[in-house]
């Protein structure tokens, strides 16, 4: 569990992010060096060298980093993150200042203020670049023993959209959107990434349309197909085959046609998310209407059969 949090005018929605709230004044201004937008390509490279170049163990090389604080980070909350952040960065924080008064009216209690400024090492989203230095804000809250945790020279994945038109000033979208950084969480962040913004990115599931079942020739054999409704109007269908004396088989298909050879998503993959995350727990009554009773009772139950497959989606409740 991470000891970090930050303020959100409203929950994450994995689709869509609150407009960015104003961010004060930082308390002390940046140089004007680190005025410079770096492009995503030009962080990368950047950091690339300074890694090759560093030998082991040397200042400025990757510090070691604690794995414990993500391993009970699951797909769905770092899913939820990366399709919420326009910008996520690899950082290296640089200084922190308490914020009070008027600017930390609204921190919840129990929790501190502070103005963070962080040195970007990597950026592994974002198309319109950022500056090499980035400052947000951050509520802390302190561990069991009413200590804050010690922040500077912490390396972070940062989740956040930009404040305004400034490329040096964050929003971060959710309470938990720094993260420690770990080799692990990293490469997990850059995979869903990946899957985020490639051209073949399943679609949003907005709910269940239309549904049938047509039976075998033999008892206790038949096809089910549920169509899914899109947030873009894309077709995405469910298809569960039965045949006597074996396990039903599904497949999930992502166009009008359905491949035989399509099979379930792997748990831990964009489209098993968007499935496990956003399909209801029961057959509205609408999408088994125009069927035989017997064939409703059917269709229900593959239904059903397909959530027990998808497994929980394992999201954490937002704090």
């Amino acid at each position: 569990m991470t000891l970090f949090a930050v303020i959100a005018a409203a929950p994450i929605v994995a689709q869509t992010a609150p407009p960015p709230q104003s961010v004060p004044t930082a308390p002390q201004q940046n140089s004007a060096g680190d005025s410079t937008t770096l492009t995503p390509e030009q962080l990368d490279r950047q950091w690339e060298g300074a890694r090759d170049a560093a030998p082991a163990g040397a200042a400025g090389a990757e510090p070691a980093q604690p794995a414990a604080a993500d391993q009970g980070a699951g797909y769905a909350d770092l899913a939820d993150l990366v399709l919420a952040a326009p910008v996520i960065a690899d950082a290296t924080i640089r200084s922190t200042a308490r914020i009070k008064g008027a600017e930390a009216a609204d921190v919840a209690p129990g929790l501190v203020r502070f103005y963070v400024e962080a040195d970007v090492t990597a950026l592994i989203r974002g198309s319109g670049g950022v500056a090499p230095r980035l400052g947000y804000l951050l509520d802390i809250a302190p561990d069991s023993n009413g200590r804050l945790p010690k922040l500077k020279k912490a390396r972070v994945l940062l989740f956040a959209r930009t404040a305004g038109t400034s490329t040096a000033q964050i929003q971060l979208v959710a309470r938990d959107a720094q993260r420690d950084w770990t080799p692990a969480l990293d490469a997990q962040v850059r995979r869903i990434a990946r899957e985020v913004l490639a051209a073949d990115a399943p679609p949003v599931i907005t709910g269940i349309g239309n549904a049938f079942h047509v039976p075998g020739a033999l008892p206790g054999e038949g096809e089910t197909q549920i169509f899914l409704t899109t947030s873009d109007q894309r077709p995405v269908s469910l298809s569960i085959l039965r045949r006597p004396g074996e396990q039903p088989r599904w497949a999930v298909a992502l166009s009008e046609i359905v491949d035989e050879a399509a099979a379930p998503p792997p748990r831990g993959s964009l489209l098993w998310y968007r499935l496990a995350c956003a399909l209801p727990a029961a057959m509205p009554d609408r999408s088994v209407a125009s069927m035989a009773a017997t064939d409703a009772v059917i269709a229900r139950e593959d239904y059903q059969f397909v959530l027990r497959a998808l497994g929980p989606c394992g999201r954490s409740p937002r704090r």
